[in-house]
């Protein structure tokens, strides 16, 4: 399986495998281990895993080397919040998925991003990818772009300087 991934990818060793979704009808334990056997004959660099528990990412860790975690998590979906406390406790860097939320945003919550974003000359994704950024040193968001426009604005994420008071708000639109 793997052979024809670096075939196809013309290389012998494939830097960062992530797996997508944990096969629920195999032991969790199972699932790094044959990663770890493939990172222990070279063929892949590091181990990352996609939506995951807190639980099954303890487990993995237990078993080798985890660099990466990427499951669903952004500021009004924190359901992940304890598997980012894991990464933090133990260094995986947290890929957030659907990171900036921008179409799920509506009433009151939209109205408190829209004025933090107002009172920093943003918009409201890079306010989103901003309080990641902000939120913990292990969180790397992985924005998608839709336009050559988005880049360049996304960019601009990485230099808006949130205030405590800004981070409340934020915070608080989980709840909202």
């Amino acid at each position: 399986m793997r052979e024809a991934s670096l075939g196809r990818l013309r290389t012998d060793r494939i830097d960062l495998h992530q797996l997508h979704r944990l096969d629920p009808r195999m032991p969790v334990a199972d699932q790094p281990g044959a990663l770890d056997a493939l990172r222990r004959e070279g063929k892949i660099r590091y181990i990352g895993l996609d939506t995951l528990t807190a639980e099954q990412l303890e487990q993995a860790l237990s078993l080798t080397g985890i660099a990466s975690v990427q499951n669903r998590f952004n500021l009004i979906d924190r359901a992940s919040d304890a598997v980012l406390k894991v990464c933090e406790a133990h260094g995986p860097a947290f890929l957030p998925w659907f990171p900036p939320a921008g179409g799920a945003l509506t009433g009151a919550t939209a109205t408190a991003l829209d004025a933090v974003a107002e009172s920093h000359g943003a918009t409201r994704g890079q306010i989103a990818l901003a309080w990641l950024l902000h939120r913990s040193p292990v969180l790397c968001p992985t924005p998608g772009t839709g336009s050559p426009a988005h880049p360049a604005e996304n960019l601009g994420a990485r230099e808006i300087e949130l205030t405590t008071e800004d981070m409340s708000r934020l915070e608080a639109l989980a709840s909202a």
